[in-house]
């Protein structure tokens, strides 16, 4: 198959790298160093004491790269204007484009099934409808990642999950569709896991319920998600955060459980902290106010989320990491 990685940072390098390794001809969009360091030298891939290599074709400029069968977006929500912008001369009649990110999608209300509550306005995802624009309803694909990577130097990115690796998939309107067989199979071959998801929807919700209440605390006081989960002060607090979440992914999907693995909390900062840190856009929207408006549309009383997604806003705003 031929798969673009749109925005190539340590996520999509890490399935890129896996991808081509599997046989693929894969091309990146990428910018920077990273770019710089793929065009001179290609990927490399850290796991534990095991590395990996590949050479892929990697431009800023998608009008380079050609045609694909399957355009793969792993950026970040603040990101996506530029997928909007350069995604046409990545496009055939039948290519499909994969949405992997975190938090509600901007595609949510799309082709949603008719046992679906009917969700809230949720056109601050998409200003000024610039994705609804560039892609039409049968591209849209959904794309859950579970994976930790970091971009350890230009080039290089290393996996902190190595025996969790997951890119769960599904269309918008929940049917079962060849593309999404032979693109989980093509994944699975490439030691990504993506098992069948019955609803895809049900699946962001799951992860959205440790994002939308522990990323937030983890910007807040600054720690690790491992620190909060130990904090004796916060100990009262996270279970209350959490059971308020619950209520909101149920008023959705009354039997949604939220993602777990075993062992204790990972010791490393969630991308929410890690964009504060570094001065980059933060994902406020569909990690904070998109699950909000859920709430809100359902009639639930959240006081504890509503107190943290104002501060996380103005802690934002107040370094001009986010505008309304």
């Amino acid at each position: 198959m031929r798969i673009c990685i749109f925005g190539a940072g340590a996520v999509g390098s890490h399935f890129a790298v896996r991808l081509a390794l599997s046989g693929h001809d894969v091309c990146c969009v990428m910018r920077g160093p990273h770019l710089a360091a793929v065009q001179a030298k290609g990927l490399t891939l850290r796991v534990g004491d095991a590395e990996f290599s590949a050479r892929v074709k990697a431009s800023e400029d998608p009008a380079t790269l050609g045609p694909q069968d399957v355009v793969i977006s792993t950026l970040k929500a603040t990101g996506l204007r530029s997928l909007a912008t350069g995604l046409r001369p990545l496009l055939r009649d039948d290519t499909a484009i994969v949405f992997a990110q975190n938090g509600i999608p901007w595609w949510y209300g799309i082709g949603l099934p008719a046992d679906h509550p009917p969700p809230p306005d949720l056109g601050f995802l998409d200003s000024n409808a610039a994705l609804r624009s560039a892609v039409s309803r049968d591209r849209i694909i959904g794309g859950v990642i579970f994976s930790s990577n970091e971009a350890v130097a230009p080039g290089v990115v290393e996996n902190l999950s190595p025996d969790r690796n997951m890119l769960q998939i599904g269309e918008c309107d929940d049917r079962t569709s060849e593309r999404i067989e032979r693109l989980r199979a093509a994944l699975n071959e490439a030691a990504i896991q993506s098992p069948p998801v019955p609803r895809i929807r049900e699946t962001i919700w799951s992860k959205l319920l440790t994002n939308m209440s522990m990323s937030v605390l983890c910007l807040l006081t600054g720690q690790t998600a491992r620190a909060v989960r130990e904090d004796p002060a916060l100990h009262d607090v996270v279970p209350r955060l959490l059971a308020e979440a619950d209520s909101i992914a149920h008023s959705c999907f009354p039997d949604v459980k939220r993602t777990t693995r075993s062992g204790p909390a990972p010791n490393h900062k969630p991308s929410l902290l890690q964009d504060y840190e570094l001065g980059r856009a933060m994902e406020i929207d569909v990690l904070v106010r998109a699950p909000a408006a859920f709430a809100r549309a359902a009639g639930l009383s959240t006081p504890m989320l509503d107190l943290l997604a104002a501060l996380a806003i103005r802690q934002a705003r107040d370094k001009g990491l986010y505008r309304e």
